[in-house]
């Protein structure tokens, strides 16, 4: 009986007993190919000695090499640890956020950095982990229900807590990955009701970005008007309804001191309680959320002017270089501009391994951290993108995988919000190098130089790889 419980015991602690050997090994890859650019974008041909550790490749094996150590001792823990410390774990982070937005270093804008020495430590990148952990513990409660208000209350403050922090230290980029847990909360069964507002307030945005309020309510209009007759049909009725809405605009314009804006404005709020009173009065329900969502954009779209202004300039000028508002290939569009460049010049196959021209002559800045992507594009071009590209979807389907066969939601929950914050990382990251996103200085995972945003990965991915190799265990957390 001893005998049987000591090779279960040891069984569950082997290191390589039921660790899933694919999502590691795609793990290693991208490592690997990350030091190779790394070392591409740092290397001197003119070096001395080139073991120095005053290069960033080196102090980047170093990194690997520390990440290593900890992802062994990450694959021999108790799995119930995880578990366990989820609250004080996430506490500390907490803690760790102030205290860094208090004493910390202020590199690039953003005050997110303690400085010790030559080591630069941001804690944001672990906090990611201990948000993905707490979810998990919350969100794995036995009673706990997605859609009930006081539980989504208490998965929004988990996030909104740190995000507002990180905000307040000028780190918007590493806040917006925290939306990454919105795709968890739709795995796990949150209603559109809650959902859709949340996308529904980004699209708003960029829109007021690009385009007059006038433009914008016109088109929604007639999207709720096409909802309508979609749902209803009358679609006489419907073409005298906005007749009517344009007609009372017009004559408020024209026989007022209003503005053609606020005249409209007036109208569609007439309209919109109008509706409202023949919705509830015919119980034809579907109609009142397109209603609601009209009134929100009613009220969100005039403040998007404020929220603007308190960008920081360098934020705003990313924003409407990448709305396409602003055009400065020598300023603030340049990283992306030399990054675009430096893809496209690649071809199918590349360059070749150091002999990318845009890369060696120091055209892109921040070439081995930001936009470390556009070296692969360059030196190994359309078909080395592809590998990586599908490397990290290999990847984030893996963890998802992982996710689904974990016989527990608190395994479950944590694998999906890694795959998750994979995702954003990499769509941002990827999106901003080719110009499909504004810069925000996010890092491409397991690949940008970086200590701290190595080792929080690693530990990341690694901790999902632990709760799957105990999928075969059925005493999860007992």
């Amino acid at each position: 009986m001893l005998s049987e419980y000591s090779r279960n015991s040891y069984s569950s602690r082997s290191l390589f007993g039921n660790v899933d050997k694919v999502a590691l090994g795609i793990y290693i890859a991208i490592a690997v190919i990350g030091l190779l650019c790394i070392t591409s974008a740092s290397y001197d041909p003119d070096t001395t000695n080139f073991f120095s550790t005053s290069h960033n490749y080196i102090k980047q094996v170093m990194w690997v090499g520390i990440s290593s150590v900890m992802a062994t001792v990450v694959l021999l823990l108790d799995r119930r640890l995880f578990h366990m410390f989820a609250y004080p774990s996430y506490i500390v982070g907490v803690l760790l956020l102030l205290a860094v937005l208090m004493f910390g270093e202020e590199i690039n804008g953003a005050k997110a950095w303690f400085e010790f020495g030559s080591v630069r430590l941001q804690p944001v990148e672990f906090v990611k982990i201990t948000t993905a952990l707490m979810m998990a513990r919350v969100m794995s409660d036995y009673a706990f229900n997605i859609n009930r208000i006081i539980d989504l209350v208490k998965v929004a403050a988990i996030i909104l807590v740190p995000f507002v922090i990180i905000v307040l230290q000028n780190d918007t980029g590493s806040g917006l990955v925290l939306g990454a847990f919105l795709f968890v909360l739709y795995r796990e069964g949150l209603t559109k009701y809650v959902y859709f507002p949340i996308l529904f307030t980004i699209v708003l945005f960029v829109a007021a970005m690009m385009f007059s309020p006038v433009v914008i309510f016109v088109a929604l209009l007639f999207a709720f008007v096409l909802y309508s007759i979609l749902h209803v049909g009358a679609i006489a009725g419907h073409i005298r309804f906005l007749a009517a809405v344009f007609l009372v605009a017009l004559l408020l314009a024209v026989l007022t001191p209003l503005s053609g804006y606020v005249a409209l404005m007036i109208a569609c709020g007439i309209a919109a309680v109008a509706l409202a009173i023949v919705a509830l009065k015919t119980h034809t329900m579907m109609l009142l959320w397109p209603i609601l969502m009209f009134v929100y954009a009613m009220v969100f779209v005039p403040t998007t002017d404020f929220l603007f202004s308190k960008l920081e300039p360098h934020q705003k000028n990313r924003i409407l270089t990448f709305v396409g508002l602003v055009d400065d290939p020598q300023k603030t569009g340049y990283n992306v501009n030399q990054s675009q460049i430096a893809i496209g010049s690649g071809g199918m196959w590349g360059k070749g391994y150091m002999e990318g021209t845009q890369i060696q002559y120091d055209y892109v800045p921040e070439k081995h951290t930001d936009f470390i992507f556009c070296i692969v594009g360059e030196e190994w071009g359309f078909m080395g993108c592809l590998v990586v590209v599908a490397l990290y979807i290999g990847l984030m389907l893996r963890l998802m995988r992982m996710g689904e066969r974990i016989k527990e939601p608190f395994g479950r929950v944590y694998c999906y919000s890694v795959a998750a914050i994979l995702l954003v990382h990499v769509m941002v990251n990827m999106g901003m190098t080719i110009g499909l996103m504004p810069v925000m200085g996010i890092p491409l995972p397991l690949m940008s130089y970086g200590g701290s945003s190595f080792v929080a990965f690693t530990l990341l991915i690694m901790i999902a790889i632990r709760l799957d190799a105990s999928t075969s265990e059925s005493d999860i957390y007992a």
